[in-house]
């Protein structure tokens, strides 16, 4: 993998994959770059793909104090380092990132935010504190199952799938870092008029199956962006990158290959 330092010097990590018009993934918590692994294939058919390692993650570095702004800024030194206009795509607390950091930058032709975090509705601190609990007591994959079945409301089923593949492996290891990211947006205060003039494309997917809360996100940010449409997931909940990655990236590729 490649790297480029951010703001503060830590030392982000990405990988580049295709060839094409370039699009930049941030994944979500709990996850690095190998959480577009089932889309990646298709995505590299078209265009130049760049997969970063969050913060903490992965390949990429980290630094004592975090916060939300320097994740931002990750994201932005990324895009900003390209030589033409990005497609920009973040999920879950990457589509939180993403969203922010397209208000820093003048290098995109079009969004893509697929139920980003923080924007309507918070965890409660007992529930942060109780992931940091079960971190201490029980260790990472307890905590991830806690976080996975009780707080997002993944299904049973789709839990024990992910326990099959190597995939599952990422999500515990980076289970770590979720408290702090879940602590950044519960802090995070949604102002709608901060967006009013971001005139870039952008769709808002969200899953059928998906919280009540993912789903009010999803239409307040629809009514405070400028160009916004929103897709359904039809049969899907918050990680159809995983559960249906044909229907995932037949619904991306629609999007940015419409004028």
């Amino acid at each position: 993998m490649k790297k480029l330092k951010s703001s503060d010097g830590t030392l982000i990590a990405y990988e580049k994959t295709g060839e094409g018009p370039p699009l930049v993934l941030v994944h979500g918590d709990t996850a690095d770059h190998t959480h577009w692994k089932m889309v990646l294939p298709t995505l590299a058919k078209y265009f130049t793909v760049y997969t970063i390692d969050r913060r903490g993650r992965g390949k990429s570095g980290d630094a004592a104090d975090y916060k939300l702004e320097l994740e931002i800024d990750d994201v932005v030194a990324v895009l900003d380092m390209i030589e033409e206009p990005v497609i920009l795509l973040g999920h879950s607390g990457g589509g939180l990132i993403s969203l922010e950091a397209a208000l820093r930058t003048k290098n995109l032709s079009k969004l893509i935010l697929y139920e980003p975090q923080g924007i309507y509705g918070a965890d409660e601190p007992e529930t942060i504190a109780k992931i940091e609990s079960i971190l201490r007591e029980d260790g990472n994959e307890q905590a991830l199952l806690f976080f996975l079945e009780k707080v997002v409301g993944i299904p049973s089923n789709e839990v024990d799938m992910y326990r099959q593949t190597p995939y599952w492996n990422v999500l515990v290891n980076a289970t770590p870092t979720l408290p702090r990211e879940m602590k950044a947006e519960t802090e995070y205060k949604f102002e709608s008029t901060r967006f009013k003039d971001l005139n870039i494309p952008t769709m808002l997917l969200y899953g059928s199956e998906s919280r009540l809360s993912d789903k009010k996100a999803t239409k307040m940010l629809d009514k405070s962006l400028p160009k916004s449409m929103i897709t359904k997931l039809e049969g899907q909940a918050h990680d159809a990158i995983t559960t249906a990655p044909d229907l995932f990236t037949e619904e991306v590729l629609k999007f940015i290959q419409s004028d």
